[in-house]
């Protein structure tokens, strides 16, 4: 019996994993600037979370496209201390059982503390995958595929697991990878994407790693 590719998880960091004690750059801006915060953060996966570094000259420009004063942008913010909610360790754990398991996260070189996220994750998480890293946004297919290239992954082997529901499911259906929506509760934005591209649906991380286990077992078997 021929052996299937090792499966590849690829994995949101903010909302999935956890959450940042306190506001990063990328919310400071969406307070300061007088757009709606949809259309700022829109803005800002384009503009600013796909920088490695922040210059002269991107901040003057995320500046006039969010009509924020450059003063008020702020220069020197340490990345907020993260906090992995309750059973995500644990939930961890069992998908690095049966999966190589990497991040990928839109975020600003700023709030890109990933030193920090591999002191809480090395023991499950193989690597992070930062759009400012990337150069490239959720739901971008480019983000996916720069990981999955990467890596060497077979996208008939990978799984993206998230809870935004445009970011993480529509920009991984429209990559062509399975995709685990973390609903949290919330109703299902599209019935469609269930039904016709088989996304999977779990109210936490703990219920996607069981999904993540049978897709395994059932590869294999």
């Amino acid at each position: 019996m021929t052996t299937p590719p090792p499966l590849l998880v690829t994995v949101d960091v903010g909302g999935t994993l956890g959450t940042a004690d306190g506001p990063g750059l990328a919310m400071r801006l969406t307070e300061a600037s007088p757009l709606a915060p949809a259309k700022a953060r829109a803005i800002m996966r384009a503009g600013l979370h796909t920088q490695p570094e922040l210059t002269d000259s991107v901040v003057a420009e995320v500046c006039e496209a969010l009509e924020v004063p450059p003063d008020a942008f702020p220069r020197d913010l340490p990345p907020a201390p993260f906090r992995l909610f309750p059973g995500t360790a644990e939930a961890l754990r069992r998908i690095s059982a049966v999966a190589s398991v990497v991040t990928l996260s839109n975020v600003t070189c700023v709030d890109a503390d990933t030193e920090g996220l591999r002191e809480l994750l090395s023991g499950w998480v193989s690597d992070f995958f930062p759009s400012c890293r990337i150069g490239h946004t959720k739901p971008d297919p480019r983000a996916f595929h720069a990981v999955i290239d990467h890596l060497g992954a077979s996208p008939s082997r990978v799984i993206h697991v998230g809870d935004d529901w445009t970011c993480d499911i529509v920009g991984a259906v429209e990559s062509g990878i399975k995709a685990i929506w973390i609903s949290r509760g919330r109703q299902v934005p599209d019935e469609r994407l269930i039904v016709d591209h088989g996304v999977l649906v779990a109210t936490d991380l703990a219920a996607a790693a069981t999904h993540i286990e049978h897709f395994a077992a059932r590869s294999v078997a």
